[in-house]
């Protein structure tokens, strides 16, 4: 994985910008501490930032090739695990490969097929490619939106970045949020809609989208997204052809030149990815997986079951690690780190996020990148796959907004009286949006055609989160996490799968249960889901107390313009009586009042203006 970054300007001569595409590289250092690269001409520049995982002599970019008379370089941020094959395909075309990185048939796939290799790819990425002559440049990003690309254009350029920062220290940019930017951040945040950059004129790539930048004007083009189409497999044929596209997404991802682990939550996800893990390393007699767990000091003396967190982690990922043979490591995390974690997951992010989930993590990678430069994790199949309470329960499952978070009651409170007014008019449009994307059939039932809408609801918005938040929180220590969940092949097949297969034995996630029952300990196939952990102690909302008081009571700060005294204080000393989660399933007072000092050290740290 990668950092790059690029500008292009059809009048400008880039070589007299060497201090901003410096200090642009410089931003995505984090994601690339290997090696640097740049490209540089009158009216175009790329940069690059590596973390090498495949073919490290000789996997350098930014990589030129010449094919008809035409000179092409790509920079490039992701893996793909289709190489051999497209290797192959290549060869058979008459091209020739001096490395063994996917970089080389990338770029090399783009001279052939041009813009129609999008199609040809299966892996997470995020890429341009110059035509150095025509001064055409071309963007791309991943089917599933793993890896992300933002941009700002403006009369005659373009500037282009694995992160928001990059474009920021372009100083094309000014730090400017207007109200729709607050609107995203109030009523929808840590969400934000496919596209949108929160800062005024930097927008992002959509999943499954590419852009062509020629004579100083862009072009985006979908090319690929959720596409409804009959689903004509029996029960046995679906659960073979789940856990075959499963298996083998998984055993795509385990090629690696640098030191590979897993992450072991204890539920099913996670477990399914450790064991056909383990089970590939033992027919090939490649050795132990390790594998890692994260858990907060003192937690198990504050747990309490919930809804949403029925049980903890503990037993399970002790049994599954006997069960995969794996050597495994717990890293505790402190409460007073956890919160700390709070500020560079900022940075990490660009953006107020997921609070103690994002920090916790970005904890969690930072041990993690001690010992390994990749890891595999099993986010996304609740998304895919019906694993959370809201796919089940009916009177959630019809209610007629985005189902994480149902109520604008506790946004609205927090914000000072009269404050973006079409705070709620906004996540309406955005909800239905989102509900004409949701591709049918006309014969699909009732209960089909809703799960098509909520499947599109998660994927689109709760997904692209928790994505977004893996990687920044794992780039941040330049450590590679792989999300085998996140196969197209495997989002098609789930998207076009009949709720009562998907809900197989009526349980969330029946499907993958039924399918992977017998490589699994039974206590973990038939386990109820379990959140992500979050702290359950009380000092770290103590903490946030402390901390928002100081930032209410200095009259300066720029959020202070913005939120309600009154209202926040009702939270910080009452949080018993916030009853429905600001987002997700987990994110009550503490984690309201931390976003809230997320989105403090955002506005400060970037010295953000604030244009309403």
């Amino acid at each position: 994985m990668c950092g790059i970054a690029g500008w292009l300007d059809t009048t400008k001569e880039l070589g007299d910008r060497q201090k901003e595409l410096r200090l642009m590289s410089e931003s995505l250092r984090r994601r690339g501490p290997d090696e640097h690269g740049e490209y540089i001409r009158r009216h175009a520049a790329l940069l690059h930032r590596r973390l090498s995982v495949i073919d490290p002599e000789n996997g350098q970019q930014p990589m030129s090739t010449l094919y008809e008379g035409e000179k092409y370089t790509i920079v490039y941020n992701g893996e793909l695990y289709n190489t051999g094959e497209l290797r192959e395909e290549l060869k058979q075309a008459g091209f020739g490969f001096g490395t063994s990185s996917d970089t080389e048939v990338l770029l090399k796939a783009y001279c052939y097929y041009k813009e129609n290799c999008a199609e040809k790819l299966n892996g997470i990425f995020a890429f341009a490619v110059l035509e150095e002559g025509s001064g055409r440049l071309f963007l791309c990003r991943d089917r599933v939106g793993v890896k992300p690309l933002f941009y700002h254009t403006y009369p005659d350029g373009l500037i282009f970045g694995s992160e928001i920062k990059a474009i920021l220290n372009s100083g094309m940019v000014k730090p400017v949020v207007d109200e729709e930017g607050l609107n995203e951040l109030f009523f929808l945040g840590p969400a934000r809609t496919p596209g949108n950059g929160i800062f005024k004129g930097i927008r992002e790539l959509l999943p499954g989208e590419y852009a062509i930048f020629s004579e100083g004007r862009l072009q985006t083009r979908r090319y690929w997204k959720l596409k409804a189409h009959p689903h004509n497999a029996n029960e046995h044929e679906t659960i073979e052809k789940l856990r075959f596209l499963l298996t083998d997404a998984i055993e795509r991802q385990l090629v690696s030149d640098v030191p590979m682990c897993f992450f072991l939550s204890g539920g099913l996800d996670s477990s399914i990815i450790c064991q056909t893990a383990s089970d590939y390393r033992k027919r090939h007699q490649s050795g132990s997986i390790d594998t890692y767990s994260v858990e907060y000091a003192e937690n198990r003396r504050y747990f309490t079951s919930s809804l949403f967190q029925p049980n903890a982690d503990y037993e399970y990922i002790g049994m599954m690690a006997k069960s995969a043979g794996s050597r495994h490591h717990e890293i505790v995390l402190e409460n007073e780190d956890v919160y700390q974690a709070l500020y560079p997951s900022v940075v990490a992010r660009d953006l107020p996020g997921y609070v103690d989930i994002d920090s916790s993590l970005l904890l969690f990678c930072r041990e993690i990148k001690k010992n390994f430069t990749v890891a595999l994790s099993g986010e996304c199949a609740d998304e895919l796959f019906g694993g959370y309470p809201w796919y089940h329960n009916p009177e959630i499952l019809f209610e007629d907004c985005f189902p994480w978070s149902r109520e604008q009651q506790i946004r609205r409170q927090v914000l000072k009286k009269g404050l973006l007014p079409r705070g709620e008019e906004y996540v309406r449009e955005k909800y239905l949006d989102t509900l004409r994307e949701a591709d049918s059939l006309p014969d699909d039932s009732r209960i089909d055609r809703r799960m098509r809408e909520m499947f599109a609801l998660n994927y689109y918005w709760f997904m692209q989160c928790l994505l977004e938040r893996k990687d920044r929180c794992s780039m941040y220590s330049g450590l590679e996490v792989r999300v085998p969940f996140c196969d197209w092949r495997l989002i098609d097949c789930a998207y076009n799968m009949p709720w009562e297969l998907k809900a197989y034995g009526n349980r969330e996630k029946g499907i993958i249960r039924k399918a992977f029952e017998d490589n699994l300990p039974r206590e973990i196939v038939y386990r109820k889901k379990s959140p992500y952990p979050k702290t359950h102690n009380p000092v770290y909302h103590k903490l946030c107390v402390q901390r928002m008081n100081e930032i209410m009571n200095d009259k300066s700060r720029r959020i202070n313009t913005l939120i309600s005294y009154e209202g926040v204080k009702e939270i910080a000393e009452h949080p018993e009586r916030v009853n429905s989660p600001w987002y997700g399933q987990l994110m009550k007072a503490p984690q309201i009042l931390a976003y809230l000092i997320e989105l403090d050290h955002w506005l400060e740290s970037y010295n953000v203006d604030i244009d309403l």
